[in-house]
């Protein structure tokens, strides 16, 4: 069976981004990663994002993001859904983003219902990107089969939006016909496949190919393409300091506890957040975290070097104190500089 087409294109960038023509757009992510923190410690660790939820909510930000992994020794987020749900049940307008989703490690069914659930308690403001994951590990977690994992996704994809169509299972979503989605993958098969599922393509890098030949294959199937949601170019995590250098020199090890480990998971796969650095300094210079000051921020904006600014306030367990100032920069002075 054909997945149901999604929402239109310009429905899809109102609700990601709002109708105002922005340059620069305002994005916070968390992901709860926070290596040697005690259960009291991580309690705490979500206490504080759900009240900057609410803060990058009441700030006029694009989106909260939330990403998920399993099994992961420094408690990276395995839940989404239920931290999407919190996030929604303390704000009132901002779009949360579930990316990546990782559908083959759900039952298919339970995973429509909560979906469906979600989307009515957060007024449709919920959006996944759907991804095969990359991690042999949480197959194994959850006794699930690496080697058909791309048929299995397609399949699991194909009842999920058959169970909303029938209505086996219930409530329908709030959403008509059902919430965004996007496949993400950066390897020609995901766009092919984003086309096949109707889904809308998120490329994990940009690539100006993967966009054309996820056009074309919806061509080629009678559908109208989606909307391809390309990596922006700039930083992937950026924080905003009234000390850049004591930033780096207090707190450049949080940063670099993220990137290490990414490095480990993504392996030889190409991704915007890749980074090769085993030093703090050797960080600072790649560029792929970086830390502003705050005119130094705005100017960057202003100059179009970072389109998307896409904090990441609690990254690698940052303590309470540089992850608000962070926050509060960004939203009490560079974001009325440009106009936000």
């Amino acid at each position: 069976m054909t997945a149901v087409p999604g929402p239109r294109r310009s429905t899809v960038r109102a609700q990601l981004y709002g109708r105002r023509a922005q340059l620069t757009f305002f994005v916070t992510r968390y992901d709860f990663r926070a290596p040697g923190f005690t259960p009291a410690a991580r309690g705490r660790l979500f206490a504080l994002a759900l009240e900057q939820a609410a803060y990058v909510d009441a700030q006029g930000q694009a989106a909260l993001t939330l990403s998920e992994h399993h099994g992961s020794r420094d408690g990276y987020l395995p839940s989404p859904l239920l931290v999407a749900s919190a996030f929604a049940a303390r704000t009132t307008r901002i779009p949360i983003s579930v990316a990546a989703l990782v559908v083959n490690l759900y039952d298919p069914l339970r995973l429509a219902e909560d979906i469906a659930v979600l989307d009515h308690v957060s007024g449709g403001r919920v959006t996944y990107t759907i991804g095969l994951g990359y991690r042999p590990e949480e197959y194994a977690l959850f006794g699930r089969t690496w080697a058909t994992r791309a048929r299995d996704l397609e399949v699991a994809v194909e009842r999920i939006f058959e169970a909303w169509a029938s209505g086996t299972v219930t409530p329908a979503p709030l959403t008509d016909p059902h919430p965004v989605m996007f496949y993400g993958g950066g390897v020609p098969a995901s766009a092919r496949r984003a086309a096949k599922l109707g889904l809308h393509f998120q490329p994990e890098v940009a690539n100006r190919e993967l966009k054309r030949l996820y056009l074309d294959e919806c061509r080629a199937l009678g559908r109208e393409p989606g909307l391809v949601m390309m990596a922006p170019p700039g930083p992937a995590t950026v924080f905003c300091s009234s000390d850049p250098d004591a930033f780096w020199a207090k707190y450049g090890h949080h940063l670099l506890a993220d990137a290490l480990v990414y490095r480990e998971w993504i392996g030889e796969r190409d991704s915007h957040v890749k980074d090769s650095s085993t030093t703090v300094q050797e960080l600072r210079a790649a560029g792929v975290y970086q830390v502003h000051a705050p005119d130094a921020l705005i100017d960057a904006c202003r100059a179009g070097e970072i389109k998307v600014v896409t904090s990441h306030p609690l990254c690698g367990g940052m303590p309470e104190e540089p992850s608000w100032e962070s926050l509060r920069l960004i939203g009490d002075v560079v974001m009325p500089a440009l106009g936000g």
